[in-house]
């Protein structure tokens, strides 16, 4: 089965702009861009407040992560294209969890958790895996 949004002529910077019109629309505060190595964008964060307090999130698009699954599936991508896929495929989470927070199912800080930042700035599954799992020393 191919892999959803291979086939997109949508650029990454249409789509994490998307995905900001989206977060920001739905409650997120200080919505903004991390950037990596040749400007390309590697995270996308932003602020939820909830009864509790404020909250930082980091989405990631993990575009080497796609550019393996593609060549595997022997679709030709070069790095913007697997950066577009990814891309594609983050703003299409974000949409179906705002659809469960419109509807009642969850709370945004819930669905959110895996991608709220901890003191250190890693995604609290990032401090899960680094010290909770067996076989990580930490």
């Amino acid at each position: 089965m191919a892999l959803k949004n291979y086939s997109t002529k949508v650029s990454a910077a249409s789509t994490v702009g998307e995905i900001q019109a989206l977060l920001a629309k739905h409650g997120a505060h200080r919505v903004s861009i991390d950037y990596g190595d040749a400007g390309r964008v590697t995270g996308v964060s932003f602020i939820i407040e909830d009864s509790i307090g404020a909250h930082i999130f980091r989405l990631p698009a993990r575009t080497e992560a796609v550019q393996r699954v593609l060549a595997k599936q022997h679709v030709k991508c070069t790095d913007e294209h697997a950066e577009a896929v990814a891309w594609r495929n983050v703003k299409d989470w974000v949409a179906a969890q705002i659809a469960l927070i419109e509807t009642g199912q969850v709370e945004a800080v819930e669905v959110m958790m895996p991608y709220m930042l901890d003191d250190a700035g890693h995604t609290l599954y990032e401090s899960f895996c680094a010290r909770l799992l067996p076989g990580n020393d930490a």
